[in-house]
């Protein structure tokens, strides 16, 4: 099926990285920054001039678009999902992607910071890689395979059907969204428009895993209420907010409960900003546990935790605000148990063996398969994501390309 194709997945790739998408935590906006409907502009025109004529990008910054039809049969609706957001964890300006080809497991300098070196050591997954061509960046950004490299693998499947016709396979919905790094990915979706059965996003890791499970999230913000008073006349009278919130951070414990001692199936309470006055301090948590009852257990501790600390200080008083953020996609998969089955013979027809893994994170996936649209997540080839060291091999890349034309036939052979 494949042998006389050019995948286009890494070309399309070393380009959208070059463009600037990261999205903000901080922003009230949607999406959050506007420069990620940069990319989604270029992927909505690209995919007209294949020849799909109603992709678009709507006022949120979201691209639809519908691969029509080539089987007579009645086929259910896919989608393949991906966002076009980077993470704000590391620069995504004025990224300069370098292609490595033929890796042989040298050490890799990245040219722009020399101390940025990927090394087989630390990543053991490039023993898998030797012959493979290796995108990283150079040095001083993080890559944006997360999850540009989906949007491109995307991109080249509606390439591939637009182009082979006589593949067989039903109605393909592709949907491309933003924010999905800071949580907000599906926040204006209209999956009555998308009109998809179910759905698979492209952002997962290794060649052949396949993801049916999320942590299931919550995000906690703490608002403590100091008393203020003129710092000359302070004293018995002020109560400094930043120096409890201080004492709350010091007793979270160290050896637990911390993303930085867990690992597998282990869930985790994490202060992510402090922001604050002596009057008024807010720390924001996010708590994650793959049980939705986990969370329960650990909001109960550290609501615990606080009060203890506010018992010293009488005259003050907090907030504890929860705020359900998405749970583990799971308990809706294990309903829909054809579109993990599906996806599972798609990995293997592609050649590869499969590794069914559990995201210690959230997807799009995750909120959209508890909005109606079952979603499990497909590898796409990225690794050592949101850092410097950020890299993906170009064969990998170009299976997750034929693994999902793979699924689109499965699904319509078994219809």
């Amino acid at each position: 099926m494949f042998q006389n194709y050019k995948f286009t997945a890494a070309d399309r790739f070393l380009r959208y990285v070059q463009i600037d998408t990261q999205s903000d935590p901080q922003s009230s906006s949607y999406p959050t920054t506007e420069k990620q409907k940069d990319l989604s502009r270029i992927l909505a025109e690209e995919l007209k001039q294949m020849g799909i004529t109603d992709a678009h990008m709507d006022e949120w910054g979201y691209v639809y678009a519908t691969i029509p039809a080539t089987s007579t049969k009645k086929v259910p609706v896919i989608c393949f999902c991906a966002h076009v957001d980077t993470a704000p964890d590391c620069s995504g300006t004025n990224i300069k992607p370098i292609v490595h080809t033929n890796y042989q497991g040298q050490d890799i300098i990245l040219p722009d910071d020399k101390t940025q070196v990927l090394r087989m050591s630390e990543y053991p997954y490039l023993k898998k890689l030797t012959g493979h061509d290796i995108i990283t960046a150079s040095g001083t950004t993080l890559l944006g395979s997360d999850d540009k490299a989906g949007v491109a693998e995307i991109m080249d499947l509606a390439n591939f059907l637009m182009t082979n016709k006589q593949v067989k396979h039903g109605e393909i919905k592709i949907l491309f969204t933003p924010d999905e790094e800071v949580g907000k990915g599906t926040a204006k979706v209209d999956l009555k428009k998308l009109g998809a059965d179910f759905g698979y996003t492209l952002d997962g890791g290794d060649a052949g895993s396949l993801e049916d499970e999320t942590f299931s999230a919550d995000g906690v913000q703490v608002v403590i209420h100091g008393v203020i008073a003129h710092p000359g006349y302070a004293k018995d009278k002020m109560v400094n907010a930043m120096k409890i919130a201080g004492e709350i951070l010091a007793f979270l414990p160290k050896d637990r409960l911390s993303p930085e001692s867990t690992d597998g199936k282990r869930g985790f309470i994490h202060p992510v900003r402090v922001e604050g006055i002596a009057e008024k301090c807010t720390i924001d948590f996010i708590i994650r546990d793959f049980d939705t009852e986990g969370l329960k257990k650990k909001e109960d501790y550290l609501r615990t935790q606080i009060e203890e600390r506010m018992r010293t200080y009488p005259k003050a008083s907090f907030e504890f605000t929860v705020t359900e953020q998405y749970r583990n996609m799971k308990e809706i998969l294990d309903v829909h148990t054809h579109v993990v089955d599906f996806a599972k013979e798609a990995i293997a027809r592609a050649g590869l063996k499969l590794k069914m893994e559990s995201i210690r994170g959230g997807t799009d996936g995750s909120r959209l398969s508890f909005m109606g649209l079952p979603c499990p997540n497909l590898f796409a080839g990225e690794q050592a994501i949101h850092s410097k060291l950020e890299f993906i091999s170009v064969q990998d890349m170009n299976k997750a390309v034929e693994t999902m034309v793979h699924l689109t036939c499965i699904c319509e052979e078994k219809s």
